[in-house]
């Protein structure tokens, strides 16, 4: 058995209009090799053979992705091993967060707030107030992603700006971001 080390190389020119979805999460504008000599033609063929080699699908092994070129974080898919088996559990481990932090439980959560609120002070609460021990459960993203639907429907507006710009204004970076509740105009 060979080496399994995939590789993904970004194209020299990216279009300025290139399409930002394709790029950062569909594999666009990006090639792909393995040492062992397999062919990769596309970002759904790497992720077959990482999974094959027990690699984790989103980070091809390697532990870390780069969203967009330059830009490189540690893998949240797989706990930055690499692996397959943990990437499993995290899937399974977010799936659970997402029966447990039901956008009810969030509504509660921050029934009480009357001024602005940062993400982690959601996620610290909401941790508190269903008791759940810390790396159990990735709360911190769940809480994001229910803050956004919530943002989305119009119950909340975001404050932050964002803290980097990843590729212009489509691509960014919120740290730890600030929400507050819509208020109803009075009569």
């Amino acid at each position: 058995m060979g080496t399994h080390t995939i590789t993904a190389h970004w194209d020299e020119a990216i279009p300025d209009d290139a399409d930002e979805v394709a790029l950062v999460h569909g594999g666009a504008f990006r090639t792909y090799h393995c040492d062992c000599g397999t062919p990769l033609p596309n970002r759904a063929a790497a992720e077959l053979h990482a999974m094959e080699t027990g690699q984790c699908s989103v980070c091809l092994g390697s532990a870390d992705e780069e969203l967009v070129p330059g830009f490189v974080r540690r893998c949240a898919a797989c706990a930055a091993t690499g692996r397959r088996d943990v990437q499993l559990v995290w899937e399974l481990a977010h799936s659970e967060a997402e029966q447990i932090i039901t956008p009810d439980v969030v509504r509660e959560v921050i029934a009480d707030v009357t001024g602005p609120f940062r993400l982690s002070e959601v996620a610290d609460a909401t941790r508190l107030a269903l008791g759940l021990p810390l790396g159990r459960l990735p709360v911190g993203p769940r809480v994001r992603d229910v803050l956004r639907q919530l943002e989305a429907s119009g119950e909340l507006v975001m404050l932050s700006a964002p803290d980097e710009l990843l590729r212009g204004p489509s691509v960014v970076l919120y740290r730890d971001p600030q929400w507050q509740k819509v208020t109803e105009p009075s009569a």
